[in-house]
């Protein structure tokens, strides 16, 4: 009884939900900003941070300006991403299994990077971003095929059509991708090493790259969540109420995969991210979507720079992929998850 009233005090206090996950987040960065393998002390990283250079040693300015704080900034904004485009889809398709993959988009992603890859693909004008390019572009093209497909079979874009055709996405480009590794032969590590995500050696180039995506899709989803609210009991309630249900699926559906198609783009297919942390937040705040996407943005946010930097400290100087590191720490927390709720007589 005592700790289900401290779970339902913790659900209503709002400013101490934003204060702590705001301050895990902060510490988060400062931890993967002052770790490596030159260690930068958290005195220079606080002086560098308010802009006294001055204050700190030349050569920590400089690994931590273009080295660490782009990669930071990046895993955090790519953590965020995943967390709030899951947390909308669990809402939107009334299915607590769902996450930022569901609907096929990051497999789109994926797809277009594998064939860019393969080929050695470069344009011109964009260099050595025309990974990422070819990448969001294949990711828009199937974002829009499944909402064609859907509509087509059904106008008003049932949940159930809508995961079908998801499915259906994600076997017939997995399978795609499958033969290109296949093909692949000896060159087979560059492609392995990008489908288990990364985000070392990206630079502010990326972050410039996948910022516009971010903003457009949080944004969307955000001024969504009174809206998401209503719809997770049912259209027809929600038609009732006066929310005009097909328009905000259509919004929420091409937001979500906005923000998963640039992640995966920048940072190759990172697991569980989207799938764990939604529900982590759930668990802690409550389940109003005004307060749960924001919050579960910065808690995967936290998350995603804790697991990079595990990646590249655990074993160094070998580093890991960081999709390993997240499903290593998502899969049990998922599985306490499932035990709690089964065990508590709840559904998740």
């Amino acid at each position: 009884m005592r700790k289900a009233f401290i779970l339902k005090r913790l659900k209503s206090n709002r400013p101490l939900a934003y204060a702590v996950s705001l301050l895990f987040l902060a510490v988060c960065a400062a931890l993967g900003i002052s770790i490596g393998s030159l260690h930068i002390p958290l005195s220079d990283v606080f002086w560098i941070g308010v802009g006294r250079t001055s204050s700190a040693d030349p050569m920590n300015v400089n690994i931590m300006m273009n080295i660490r704080l782009p990669r930071v900034v990046l895993a955090a904004l790519v953590g965020a991403a995943l967390s709030i485009a899951g947390a909308a889809f669990q809402g939107l398709l009334k299915n607590p299994l769902a996450d930022p993959y569901t609907l096929g988009v990051s497999s789109g992603a994926s797809a277009g990077a594998v064939i860019t890859l393969f080929f050695g693909l470069q344009i011109p004008v964009i260099g050595r971003f025309t990974l990422p390019v070819v990448s969001i572009a294949a990711a828009i093209a199937v974002m829009a095929a499944v909402l064609f497909f859907s509509r087509l079979v059904h106008a008003s874009m049932s949940v159930s059509t809508l995961i079908l055709t998801g499915i259906i996405m994600n076997s017939f480009l997995g399978a795609l991708i499958s033969l290109v590794i296949a093909l692949t032969g000896n060159d087979l590590l560059p492609i392995v090493r990008w489908l288990l995500g990364s985000v070392s050696m990206r630079g502010w180039g990326y972050v410039a790259l996948f910022l516009p995506f971010f903003l457009a899709g949080t944004a969307l989803l955000l001024i969504n969540g009174r809206e998401l609210n209503i719809m997770t009991y049912g259209e027809e309630k929600a038609r009732l109420l006066g929310v005009s249900t097909e328009k905000r699926k259509w919004l929420m559906i091409a937001a979500g995969s906005l923000l998963t198609g640039g992640a995966v783009a920048v940072s190759g297919t990172i697991g569980f991210v989207g799938l764990v942390i939604p529900h982590v937040t759930r668990l802690l705040w409550g389940t109003d979507h005004r307060h749960l996407l924001p919050l579960s943005a910065l808690t995967g946010a936290g998350f995603l720079i804790l697991a990079d930097l595990f990646s590249r400290t655990v074993i160094e100087p070998v580093e890991l992929p960081i999709g390993i590191m997240t499903a290593l720490a998502g899969a049990p927390v998922f599985a306490l998850i499932l035990l709690r709720q089964h065990h508590g007589g709840k559904r998740l």
